[in-house]
């Protein structure tokens, strides 16, 4: 046994609290552990994470927004991309290849056969300027941040060209759209191909909104709306699904900690499935991940009965509005059933279409009572938060890679601190009266350089959350919208469900310019007249 003393700071000072006792033990150098070394490592594990209050780095959720597992009566799940993760890159290829044989099959050029998908390209939350062919990362106030035509990086004055400002208007919708889901990743990819193949192709001239070819003219909005429509040829055929549930090992990740999750939640709570997939394609994904050999000890459980209620063709943002007509499903067939269903909640029932209140209705359950898991920041998250108040949780996959090249690279994070101090102080002793002026090109040059190296860490187009010092449009959104966030559902079986996810105090800027030793020298003069009592906590 050692112990170790649990310590906290109170007005500057270091108070010795309690003494904890854990286990630990040291390691031999033996290359195989038995079951008690093993044993051994994961309490010394716990431990550790007990001393510093933190899980480790790729189990955690973090949070935005305080939320209390233990006020949550509902926990919602989206299918795609949440309960159901796709492999990557195999699943953006697949989608990648059948988008781009369906524009050869209506007419493209067969020379795009020639192009494959690059997963290092794409990232999510990319614009696309329907005008002039530009794939756009912007912050929140539109802003741009990285512009590439085709597979083209344009440099400031070529930016400028296209947007005076360097800033674009991104409530336009008919001229802006964004790509803010892991299915957009393939289309993202594909635009970047027609922009690359029609401006090197000598039989068509570039022009300004598109490109020529004798008497026809290829308009960037008419591609824009050709792979639009065939994405929703895609789905609408359902060559997609058809191709996914035929090749369920290749595409979908099968994880056994999802009956796990889905059956102690259901202990804790009510649970509810709302997808915007047909019953059909639901049905053999949840199979899939839910239902599992059965015998003596292991008695048959369908996936149905991991939910309180699922809903398919929920046509989500639309579910969070107005909705659409309820139905049952005829699990047999796979039918709707005739007319609007009226009655209470049937469980074992599949219910098509309807509206979160209507949900919240049949589960007897309101807004901030319901913890809503979805992948999808507009669909899923914002929506559900606006109109309902929902409490979000936003799975974003891409943090596994987020969080291995931030802490790989964070010297370079560091670096342009340390650049932005440095700019800071040669301001320092400067006011309206000063005729000097600092020359801070070779500093803005390296802040340029830096940033630019990190963005090729994450890939071609960089991080999903930042351009160097910058939060992009989907980190803004992030932060604003999901209280809780993390790179899978499963990462709550690592917490309690009584659990407080306490969000960290963000000090505003004014703030964060009090010397802290100033900050200190107060704490402790609010100590001595009694406001602030340091109380000892027993752990």
């Amino acid at each position: 046994m050692k112990q170790f003393k649990c310590q906290r700071r109170v007005s500057g000072q270091l108070q010795t609290e309690e003494t904890v006792e854990t286990v630990t033990s040291d390691m031999g150098s033996l290359e195989t552990q038995t079951p008690t070394e093993s044993a051994q490592k994961a309490e010394r594990k716990l431990a550790m994470e007990w001393r510093t209050g933190k899980k480790d780095i790729n189990s955690r959720v973090f949070v935005n927004r305080s939320l209390t597992l233990e006020n949550i009566k509902c926990y919602g799940f989206d299918m795609d991309y949440t309960l159901a993760v796709y492999k990557s890159p195999e699943y953006e290829s697949m989608g990648f290849e059948l988008l781009r044989d369906r524009l050869v099959s209506i007419g493209y050029p067969h020379e795009l056969l020639g192009y494959t998908y690059d997963p290092s390209f794409p990232t999510r939350g990319l614009v696309y300027d329907t005008k002039n062919g530009n794939l756009l990362k912007i912050d929140s106030n539109g802003n741009i941040l990285v512009c590439t035509h085709g597979f083209e990086y344009l440099r400031g004055p070529q930016i400028q060209g296209y947007y005076p400002n360097k800033f674009i208007q991104r409530d336009d919708t008919e001229r802006f759209y964004i790509l803010n889901t892991l299915f957009n990743l393939s289309e993202t990819y594909l635009y970047a191909c027609l922009v690359d193949f029609f401006t090197k192709s000598t039989r068509y001239k570039n022009c300004e909104k598109g490109f020529k070819h004798g008497d026809l003219f290829m308009s960037h909005r008419s591609m824009f709306q050709d792979v639009r429509d065939a994405m929703d040829h895609l789905h609408d055929t359902g060559t997609l699904k058809e191709r996914t549930l035929k090749n369920l090992d290749k595409y979908v990740i099968k994880d056994p900690r999802l009956p796990d999750l889905l059956s102690r939640i259901k202990e804790a709570a009510k649970v509810f499935l709302a997808t915007n997939s047909d019953f059909t394609y639901t049905e053999g994904i949840m199979k899939y991940l839910l239902d599992s050999p059965h015998g003596p000890k292991n008695p048959k459980k369908t996936w149905q009965s991991y939910f309180d209620l699922v809903v398919v063709d929920t046509k989500k943002p639309l579910f969070f509005a107005g909705g659409t007509v309820l139905r049952q499903v005829d699990t047999d067939t796979g039918k709707l059933r005739i007319g609007t269903y009226t009655g209470g909640l049937q469980h074992g029932t599949v219910y098509s279409g309807g509206s979160s209140d209507i949900v919240c209705d049949l589960l007897d359950v309101r807004g901030k009572d319901i913890l809503y898991v979805g992948d999808h920041i507009f669909g899923d998250i914002l929506k559900s938060k606006k109109r309902q108040g929902w409490k979000t949780f936003l799975v974003v996959p891409e943090l596994v890679k987020e969080l291995h090249v931030w802490a790989d690279k964070n010297s370079m994070f560091e670096e342009l601190r340390h650049l932005d101090i440095f700019l800071e102080g040669l301001y320092q002793h400067l006011d309206s009266e000063s005729r000097e002026c600092p020359d801070i090109s070779a500093i803005h040059n390296r802040i340029k350089m830096v940033t630019y190296g990190m963005d090729l860490c994450y890939g071609k187009m960089g991080s999903l959350f930042r351009c160097g010092s910058t939060k992009t449009l989907f980190a803004s959104q992030l932060l604003r919208y999901a209280d809780i966030y993390s790179d899978s559902c499963l990462n709550l079986l690592n917490y309690p469900f009584s659990y407080l996810f306490r969000a960290p105090l963000v000090l505003l800027p004014h703030e964060a310019a009090v010397d802290p030793q100033t900050k200190e020298q107060t704490t402790s003069e609010l100590s001595t007249i009694h406001i602030i009592k340091p109380t000892p906590i027993k752990v």
